[in-house]
């Protein structure tokens, strides 16, 4: 039996310490042991994008992550996002274009978009596409997604 390893971690601005077994990956921490269920596990190959993250600021695939190699990270999960008011725009935007559905994707991709936002102020339709094209969709398409972005990118500037 494998032993367990000490972590210790940021996540959503709290410090977490805690035994997690080395082979545990970021997603199914995040779910079981935080419950932090907002992190959704599709693939679980790092190609659907539905448990993207933040780590020390930059999106990640937590299902391709271990936990172990967060020590002494930061993690932003979209709760974290929610809570405050870095994505509320964003949000508004997305169910007022009907830029979800079933709202499995809506996560992961809320966390992209935020993502592309932080870096650039005024993206281009084409922009968009391609940060959101690790994360898939499977209800909407992407045109309602892309508006919704493109409107949030719009009202950032104007304010």
């Amino acid at each position: 039996m494998t032993a367990a390893v000490s972590l210790s971690l940021s996540v959503n601005g709290e410090r977490v310490e805690t035994d997690v077994l080395p082979r545990l990956n970021l997603a199914d921490f995040l779910r079981e042991h935080l419950k932090l269920t907002g992190t959704h596990v599709g693939c679980e190959h790092g190609v659907c994008g539905a448990c993207t993250v933040r780590v020390n600021g930059n999106i990640v695939r937590s299902c391709l992550m271990l936990a172990v190699q967060a020590q002494n990270s930061s993690v932003e999960t979209i709760e974290g996002l929610s809570d405050g008011e870095e994505i509320t725009d964003l949000q508004h935007a997305f169910r007022e274009r009907n830029a979800l559905q079933c709202g499995f994707c809506t996560p992961g991709m809320l966390m992209a978009a935020q993502d592309l936002l932080s870096r650039s102020a005024d993206p281009s339709r084409e922009q968009i596409r391609e940060h959101l094209s690790g994360n898939y969709c499977r209800c909407t398409g992407y045109q309602a997604i892309v508006d919704a972005v493109e409107a949030t990118a719009r009202a950032r500037r104007a304010s």
